[in-house]
């Protein structure tokens, strides 16, 4: 097991948690002999499967949701919803080290990794890293790219291939990077995996790391591509100056393997001044880290009548490097247990969520080379609010097939009604009172309730009824091509908004995945948005469905009638109509009417 990391939102169905620890830890996982037995060291099974289930929140750089993303984990596929929340249930996955991939346009990969444990789910909160533009060099030349934070990457001439087919390229080379700063407060929501890496002799280690890089290559033609064979690039990473005193003089690099979820050894970096500088043979993820040894631990959080506490925030750190520590959150039984530092003494608190500056508990413990078991640990009442509620639908009776979300703290919570309507939410404050909101959804009326607050204290706080009626929370993208109509809808289909700040103008895409006869297609339009509001008219700049390929053109200039205009988290309407002509000579016109609806991602 190991502890998940931290985003925006927060999930009635919690987890195993992945402590993906800031400069060292949680999340290694070696072969064990089982509670409380010494550890050996013996090489991990990496092939036993046993059933999992999955979910957890997809969130873009600024913390909004993404909608859309797909999420893949045990051979199965889902999409993250209108809320940014996804759920895999019982799959089949490897039990030392699950992996759980989502994928968006324009992000790198973002990528956990966890200890499945039976009866025990898994939840995490991803945060996507943008595959920003970091500059270009000629392949045939080579060159080096900096990134202003001191991340660079150089290329000696005739280093780069077509990856699909390890054909010499000579042309211009797009190259997107982001470096992964160690001591970051969502450390835990961005990095892939779970500091969990296999050794040069193949054992499971616990790392320790001092900064990492995502980078990829692209072509002319938006071609991937990588180093050549028997090549190498020159990596330096920037080590922040709060841990550049406890940096080593060399350090083992290690590579993100997607494939097994896990980081692998391979070459070394060197401190320079306050950069870690070495050479890889390909791209992906990279990582400076110390690997070292652990034991696992574990424990259940509870309130004083016994009820488990689901989502608490758990946080466990280094007590002489308080820098050292890793985030989580317990599951619905309260459960939370991962890999921790072998013979330390560390500090394990409990707070309300990760934006809370004060603990509703605290503990020391030390760990020796046995895995540990603090038991229950009950936190004390005056911090442990208990929601209760209903949601009723447009004809005043219950909402069977429902949910409500609560938005605490910036951080968001999920609960399904039960088969009377009712919802419950059991919660830490973070002091002695809490400001919440409330939204209800009635799924099988795709109706939504308006927003209701309230104030949190210790104890039961009853909201009352929460009605689902009202607010349509429909979604389509219908439209019609020289009279056949096409629709895509969710939840059988898939829709998502993005903003591209970088056309000229500004524009804002919305793409629809849908899927027919066992395969996907996808369909998208982009439009311009400067002033965009309510009754504004927009410029279509694009649209594609498997029924309209990209060599058509827009003749004569196609408006876009803005009918709806949302917050974030609200809608996004609007239609147009126009004729879009094919390639010369035949010109052939094509009459195409469009009208969409879609929830505010940003």
């Amino acid at each position: 097991m190991m502890f998940s990391s931290k985003s925006k939102w927060k999930s009635v169905i919690a987890a195993v948690f992945l402590f993906s620890f800031t400069i060292l830890f949680f999340s290694c996982q070696k072969e064990l002999t089982g509670d409380g037995v010494a550890i050996t060291e013996t090489l991990p099974d990496l092939t036993t499967k046993i059933s999992s289930s999955i979910s957890g929140f997809v969130t873009d750089e600024n913390d909004a949701v993404v909608n859309g993303a797909t999420v893949t984990a045990g051979g199965s596929t889902t999409s993250s919803n209108k809320y940014g929340y996804f759920e895999i249930k019982n799959v089949q996955v490897v039990q030392t080290a699950a992996v759980v991939i989502v994928s968006k346009t324009g992000y790198f990969n973002g990528i956990k990794t966890y200890y499945a444990t039976a009866d025990k789910s898994a939840f995490f909160r991803i945060k996507l890293i943008p595959k920003n533009n970091a500059g270009t060099f000629i392949a045939a030349i080579g060159g080096t790219v900096t990134l202003s934070n001191g991340l660079a990457v150089s290329f000696p001439a005739n280093a780069v291939v077509t990856a699909s087919s390890s054909a010499p390229y000579l042309g211009v080379v797009k190259l997107s990077a982001q470096w992964i700063d160690p001591t970051a407060s969502d450390l835990s929501r961005t990095m892939p995996g779970d500091l969990r890496g296999l050794d040069s002799l193949g054992y499971l280690k616990l790392l320790t790391t001092y900064g990492m890089a995502a980078v990829e290559l692209t072509g002319s033609a938006g071609e991937l591509l990588q180093i050549a064979t028997g090549k190498k690039a020159t990596l330096t990473m920037p080590v922040p100056a709060s841990i550049s005193g406890t940096a080593p003089a060399t350090i083992p690099l290690w590579y993100f393997d997607e494939a097994v979820g896990l980081w692998k050894q391979q070459g070394t970096a060197v401190k320079t001044g306050n950069n870690y500088i070495g050479e890889v043979s390909h791209f992906s993820y990279w990582n400076c880290d110390v690997p070292s040894n652990f034991v696992r631990f574990k424990c259940i959080v509870k309130d004083p009548s016994g009820n488990p506490v689901k989502n608490a925030f758990v946080k466990v750190s280094v007590v002489s490097n308080p820098q050292r520590s890793g985030w989580g959150y317990t599951d619905s039984s309260g459960y939370t247990g991962g890999a921790v530092p072998n013979n330390e003494q560390l500090l394990l608190s409990i707070s309300s969520d990760y934006g809370c500056s004060s603990n509703a508990y605290t503990q020391n413990f030390t760990t020796t080379n046995v895995n540990i078991d603090l038991g229950t640990i009950t936190i004390p009442a005056s911090v442990v609010a208990t929601v209760t509620g209903n949601v009723t639908n447009c004809s005043g009776t219950a909402v069977t097939n429902g949910y409500v979300i609560m938005i605490k703290n910036g951080v968001n919570s999920f609960a399904t009604v039960n088969s009377a309507g009712n919802f419950s939410f059991t919660t830490s404050l973070c002091g002695s009172s809490t400001n919440a909101s409330f939204i209800a959804e009635d799924i099988a009326n795709t109706q939504g309730s308006t927003t209701s607050n309230a104030t949190l204290v210790a104890g039961s706080n009853a909201i009352g009824t929460l009605v689902a009626c009202g607010i349509t929370t429909q979604q389509f993208l219908n439209y019609t091509v020289n009279g056949t109509a096409y629709t895509i809808a969710p939840p059988a289909d898939s829709l998502t908004q993005y903003n591209n700040v970088q056309t000229n103008p500004a524009s804002i895409q919305i793409s629809g995945y849908g899927t027919s006869g066992g395969s996907t297609s996808t369909s998208y339009l982009t439009f311009s948005s400067p002033g965009i509001a309510v009754n504004s008219t927009q410029t279509l700049m694009s649209f594609y469905t498997p029924q309209l390929n990209d060599t058509l053109r827009i003749l004569t200039t196609i408006p876009v009638n803005i009918t709806e205009y949302g917050a974030i988290g609200q809608y996004m309407a609007g239609n147009f109509s126009g004729v879009f002509t094919g390639p010369a000579p035949a010109n052939t016109p094509f009459n195409v009417t469009c009208n969409f609806r879609v929830r505010r991602s940003q």
